[in-house]
């Protein structure tokens, strides 16, 4: 049996979704796209140009709704695929875009470059239980103008893993669109094997931006799959009650689905968000908040009635080091995404109100990201039964140790954690060295970065990669990439 967990039953799920229907037929969304306001009025929504407004209708949100495909895969940067992102399926990436790595030396908060970009690219390639890469930190190196498309560069040259990513400005997304053909070869191949997911986030409460609505409809037209990333702040940009925020996060997400299925339906989804309470004490949004992670869990049960794939910015921490803290709402979060069935759990690698990323975190992270797969098979009887002939052999030999039954099953029912985690004894503990979490994480960073293999992308396709980066960051003034090798 697959032990699950739920906060919402089916009859409040109901309420929750009407009221957010209502809200953006009703009440009306702010969008700040000409294109977008052109397409929703041609579909029949009511356009207040005086208040700036436009007012959904029923239908439209049906049309979108049964246009979403339910479940999607992403293909890794060879062809292979690499995640189904649907139904009861639980995959893990680490957060994105931190403007601060810790640094492990110092342990002082900096700035990253693309040395560290590059390091966790390669980390990212060895953690068994990270199913997908992220454009995690923002290298301060290049120009701002191209430091969207830098990221999803580095990631399609140095690991293979498909990408969650986005982009801050609507003309960023050309040059990253040309980085996914030129792996994939055509615009109808790309379709086919999805590489990429872009985060698109609407603005609470009941607003997209220009560059947010046009990132929606660029996606739609190459097919290329989006999360929506409704972040309602309860208490300050949103209801202080659970259930208010997650009104308002329906209907967010809801009109987003609206634009990505009206540009092209069947454009794969996921039913996505980051939002948080409001800590009134230290005017912060606590990611590791226990009602943040409730109200986490809670949409993506609405996202499951309503159909769709989901996806959670969960299994982080707000702490500023790798500390006692950031286990414990890491570990919290995991387990409680992993129990509802968040279908993409992004998160791992994260601290401090996502602002900065750690390797070392990453590392601890996959072990709780192994952990909650290990919970997620459940409790299942191996010839078990009948019970008497295990037990009379255990009475003859006095252990199991070297039993048929025991070497048959130990590895598949015993989860062994990496040298991350440590099970020895004090004295054996001593014996290599006491060394500590923080120390035992950051020796498997170098040990798994050192044993890195490149990315058997073809020549060709390497170096067509290049060439349009340093065509686009010439844009820019600048005449040379950083050195990645």
């Amino acid at each position: 049996m697959r032990p699950s967990v739920r906060f919402l039953d089916d009859a409040l799920i109901e309420r929750i979704v009407s009221e957010g229907r209502d809200l953006i037929c009703d009440l009306g969304v702010e969008i700040h796209n000409n294109n977008a306001v052109s397409m929703l009025a041609d579909q029949g929504a009511r356009v207040d140009p005086q208040k700036g407004r436009v007012h959904f209708t029923h239908d439209i949100i049906d049309r979108a709704l049964d246009a979403a495909p339910s479940c999607f895969e992403l293909y890794d940067s060879l062809g292979g695929k690499a995640v189904e992102l649907g139904g009861w399926n639980v995959s893990f990436t680490p957060g994105s875009a931190a403007i601060n790595i810790l640094d492990p030396a110092t342990q002082k908060l900096r700035r990253p470059e693309t040395a560290d970009y590059v390091r966790f690219c390669k980390l990212c390639c060895g953690m068994d239980e990270i199913a997908s890469q992220a454009t995690a930190m923002i290298p301060v190196d290049v120009p701002e103008r191209i430091s969207d498309s830098y990221r999803l560069y580095l990631s399609l040259r140095f690991c293979a893993k498909p990408v969650v990513t986005g982009a801050f400005t609507a003309e960023a997304f050309a040059i990253m669109r040309d980085l996914q053909l030129a792996v994939r070869g055509s615009r109808e191949k790309l379709a086919a094997r999805p590489l990429t997911v872009f985060s698109c986030c609407p603005t609470s409460p009941l607003k997209w931006s220009d560059v947010t609505s046009q990132n929606l409809l660029d996606c739609a037209e190459y097919s290329i799959p989006v999360e929506y990333i409704s972040m309602p702040l309860s208490g300050f940009m949103a209801p202080v009650t659970l259930v208010g925020s997650l009104v308002q996060h329906t209907a967010e997400t809801l009109s987003g689905l609206a634009l990505s299925q009206l540009t092209r339906p069947g454009t794969p989804v996921l039913y996505g968000g980051s939002p948080a309470i409001f800590d009134v004490r230290c005017e912060t949004t606590p990611m590791g908040a226990i009602d943040t992670m409730m109200m986490d869990c809670a949409y993506n049960e609405i996202g499951k009635w309503l159909g769709l794939p989901t996806q959670a910015y969960i299994g982080l921490s707000d702490a500023k080091l790798l500390d006692a803290q950031a286990g414990l709402e890491t570990s919290m979060g995991a387990t409680l995404a992993a129990l509802a069935g968040i279908n993409q759990i992004s998160g791992p690698g994260m601290l401090d109100f996502e602002s900065s990323f750690s390797l070392e975190k990453l590392v601890l992270d996959n072990e709780i990201c192994g952990m909650t797969s290990r919970m997620l098979a459940g409790i299942e009887p191996k010839e078990d039964f009948p019970s008497l002939p295990r037990f009379e052999e255990l009475l003859a030999e006095r252990h199991l140790l070297i039993s048929d039954h025991t070497r048959r099953y130990l590895r598949e029912e015993i989860h062994v954690p990496g040298p991350t985690i440590d099970r020895a004894n004090r004295s054996r503990w001593q014996q290599r060295g006491g060394l500590t979490l923080r120390e035992r994480a950051h020796r498997e960073v170098e040990r798994i970065i050192d044993a890195y293999e490149p990315v058997q992308l073809d020549g060709d396709t390497r170096r067509e990669l290049t060439r349009r980066m340093e065509r686009e960051a010439q844009r820019f003034g600048m005449e040379r990439l950083p050195e990645t090798e």
